[in-house]
Parts: C-alpha cells; sequence; structure tokens
C-alpha cells in the first residue's frame, strides 16, 4: 500500500478523532477567549480564571495524544491508557510542551532583534555590496525567512516525532526510530508544506486593503477565519496522519541493527 493511500485509509477510519479536532480546537479557542472576560470579584472567580488554563492545556494535549495514537498502528508495541500510563504520558507531554515554549521564546526574542542585526550587518558589507546585495532590506528580509522557517518548519519537525513517540510509549521512547524519521526527506517536506497551507496562505488573506461597505467587511473577515481555521486544522490533522504513516512504515531498532546470522553451508564429502 502506498504512503498516501496509507494515510488516507487511517483518517477514514478514525474519522471521529478528525471531527474531534475540528470540532474541539474551535472549543478550547471560544473557552480560551471566554476565559479572558472572566470577572475576578470572587474568590471563586479568582480561582477559576488561575485553574482553566490548566484544564485546557489539558485537554488540548489529550485530543492531540488521542488523535495520534488513533492514528498510529503499533497495539501491540505501546503502552497501555490505564491511570498510571494517562499520569506519565502527560507528564512526558507536558515536558514537551515547556520544550516548544522555550524554543518559541528564544524565536520571539530573534524576531525582535531583527532589525537591528540587520543594520548592523548592512553597516559592516563592502560600499558596493551595501548598496546592493547586502541592502538593509534585503538582509531583514533573509533573517526574517530564516525564522519564520525555524519557528513552522524545523521546530515542529524535530519536537513533533518525539511528542508523538511519547503519546504511544511513555519513557520508552525508541530513540534509533525516532532519528531514522527526522533524516526522512518525506517528513521534512509534509512539515513544509503543512507550513505553507496553514500558515504563509491564511496570512495573505488579510494582506490586502479593506473594500466595500462595513456590514462587507465584517463578512469578508469571517469566511477569512473560517477559511483559515479550516486549512490550519486541516493540515494539521494530515501532518499527524502523515508522522503516523511514516513512523509506522519505519521498522523497530532491533530489525535494523541485528543482522540475520549467516547461512552455514555444510561442507562438501567430495
Amino acid at each position: 500500500m502506498s504512503l498516501f493511500r496509507d494515510l488516507f485509509r487511517r483518517l477514514r477510519l478514525h474519522w471521529g478523532w478528525v471531527a474531534a479536532q475540528f470540532a474541539g480546537i474551535a472549543l478550547l479557542i471560544l473557552v480560551g477567549l471566554a476565559w479572558t472576560r472572566l470577572p475576578d470579584k470572587h474568590v471563586w472567580q479568582v480561582a477559576l480564571s488561575l485553574l482553566l488554563p490548566l484544564l485546557l492545556a489539558i485537554a488540548a494535549l489529550a485530543l492531540q495524544a488521542g488523535t495520534l495514537r488513533s492514528l498510529a498502528d503499533c497495539e501491540g508495541e505501546r503502552v497501555k491508557l490505564l491511570w498510571r500510563a494517562n499520569t506519565l504520558l502527560l507528564g512526558v507531554a507536558l515536558l514537551w510542551v515547556a520544550l516548544l515554549w522555550v524554543c518559541w521564546a528564544l524565536l520571539d526574542w530573534y524576531d525582535g532583534q531583527i532589525p537591528l542585526w540587520a543594520g548592523y550587518l548592512n553597516s559592516q558589507a563592502p560600499a558596493y555590496a551595501r548598496a546592493r546585495l547586502f541592502t538593509y532590506d534585503h538582509i531583514q528580509f533573509g533573517l526574517t525567512l530564516a525564522e519564520w522557517l525555524l519557528r513552522w518548519v524545523v521546530v515542529p519537525a524535530k519536537i513533533l516525532p518525539y511528542a508523538m513517540a511519547s503519546a504511544q510509549f511513555g519513557l520508552r521512547l525508541p530513540w534509533r526510530r525516532v532519528l531514522r524519521l527526522l533524516r526522512n526527506w518525506r517528513w521534512w517536506l509534509g512539515v513544509l508544506l503543512a507550513a505553507l497551507v496553514a500558515v504563509a496562505l491564511p496570512g495573505q488573506f488579510f494582506a490586502g486593503e479593506p473594500s466595500g461597505s462595513v456590514h462587507a467587511q465584517v463578512w469578508l473577515v469571517v469566511l477569512k477565519l473560517v477559511a483559515a481555521y479550516v486549512l490550519a486544522v486541516g493540515s494539521w490533522v494530515l501532518l499527524l496522519g502523515w508522522l503516523a504513516v511514516l513512523f509506522d512504515r519505519l521498522p523497530p531498532a532491533e530489525a535494523v541493527l541485528v543482522p540475520a546470522p549467516a547461512r552455514v553451508e555444510p561442507p562438501d564429502d567430495k
């Protein structure tokens, strides 16, 4: 079976989890918006304001872990969903989320330094190159493009395979299997295409100047937001399925590292 046929077979078999992604993420966004409007006049309101973000994070992690486990075909290898295993999986998932947050915080700092670095690099270039090749705009565009690739391609491509393995195996990560996936060009191409469709394309929806009546502009913005949401969540689901297909197609580490014993031919008496 080809990779694409296997991908759409899994999405068709587990359509419930696919639908849960579209409905669940929308619900989490709405609850998150409602959280910002909570008053803080009473003690229970303050407690709810502190507790609700944790509950949202746990719900989001449970939704993604459940989708990953449903799309993967390794029932005999992964840990069972018992209470202790759920607690372990949640703790490991929080570690990967913390790592992702640290990477994004560093990229936010990098994004704020781009104008300063672009001006410095432009001032250090030779006069001819400074006016033609290494202009301020060219350098700023290159640094911005590098930051976009790091944020939407490199960091997700590095963390997602480990997060998926953790959702299935807990602390017993198949490190060699994950590393072989990270060397697979199909995985990197899938992440790049998902980033272009989910991030770059919706960004163009709001690039033009508004025109028409206020009523028409409001409906146009609503349609753009719905289209951006469908593209983002759809790309996310396809990327998770693609990750599951590529991960399951890799043989276990033992099958690759341990060679088959050589066949010894009996001596010829003649």
